[in-house]
């Protein structure tokens, strides 16, 4: 699948976050095991770091054991709050 570039450099702009910090996050969710804790905590981390946030290791736990769970909720922004 091709993304036009404007959504990146859209992305880029709110966030700060380049098309390659993308696409290397994308890759690593469709080639990993997301049953995996280590491949989860790798990827939790990177967004975090990404993001600018701190994720304690409490709260990785917990977003972890959800996906895990398979009980992610739709309204996952508020879960970060």
């Amino acid at each position: 699948m091709e993304f036009n570039d404007d959504l990146f450099n859209s992305v880029k702009k709110k966030t700060n976050v380049s098309k390659e910090d993308l696409i290397s996050i994308a890759g690593r969710l469709n080639e990993g095991n997301m049953k995996d804790k280590d491949t989860l905590s790798g990827i939790i981390q990177d967004l975090a770091r990404l993001a600018g946030k701190d994720v304690s290791k409490e709260k990785e736990d917990k977003i972890i054991d959800l996906i895990l769970k398979d009980k992610v909720p739709s309204n996952v922004d508020k879960f970060f709050k």
